[in-house]
């Protein structure tokens, strides 16, 4: 393996902690309706559990309620069910084939309490970033101690390393900002 390798293998690494950081922080419920919320929910269907929208098409109604669709007649009151028995506490409701599920106002302590999980989560992506630099830098001190590579080599890869987990640890400082804000502005 040889430098090159090593940084680019460090900086794909990186870009996954931040997609996999973006799809934590479409977990975390802010006031405004996002079908995304449901993508953790999955659903008895013929014995086997799926999520949500793979049996009905999640969409918004309006910026406080996401509607679901069953595609299946029988469906409804399965997906009515695990909403209600998911961890995310909503309350959905019936009125025909469609499934209303409305957002309920945040009290000012559950605000204060998501933006505390929000920095968690950006504590850990960091974590996780600093961890991928750590190994990047020690599989160049070991191409340097095998004599694959110089010690200038090693500084120069060492600054480059460095600048990329600068750029993701501030991506993921702003995505922290921006879910804080949403949470707070709601």
């Amino acid at each position: 393996m040889s430098v090159a390798e090593i940084k680019n293998i460090a900086e794909t690494k990186m870009d996954q902690s931040i997609e996999a950081f973006k799809h934590n922080l479409t977990k975390i419920r802010t006031g405004r309706a996002n079908p995304a919320i449901l993508d953790t929910v999955h659903v008895d269907y013929y014995g086997s559990l799926v999520p949500i929208s793979q049996v009905a098409n999640v969409s918004l109604l309006d910026s406080r309620t996401v509607s679901v669709q069953p595609w299946e007649k029988g469906m409804g009151a399965k997906i009515e069910k695990a909403i209600r028995d998911s961890d995310l506490g909503l309350n959905p409701s019936s009125m025909g084939d469609l499934i209303r599920v409305p957002m309920p106002p945040m009290s000012e302590e559950r605000r204060k309490e998501l933006t505390k999980l929000v920095r968690n989560e950006g504590e850990g992506a960091k974590i996780a970033v600093r961890n991928l630099r750590r190994d990047a830098n020690e599989g160049v001190k070991k191409l340097v101690k095998d004599k694959l590579a110089s010690e200038d080599d090693q500084k120069r890869c060492e600054t480059d390393i460095q600048k990329v987990t600068d750029k993701h640890i501030g991506v993921i400082d702003q995505l922290v900002a921006a879910k804080e804000h949403d949470i707070m502005a709601v």
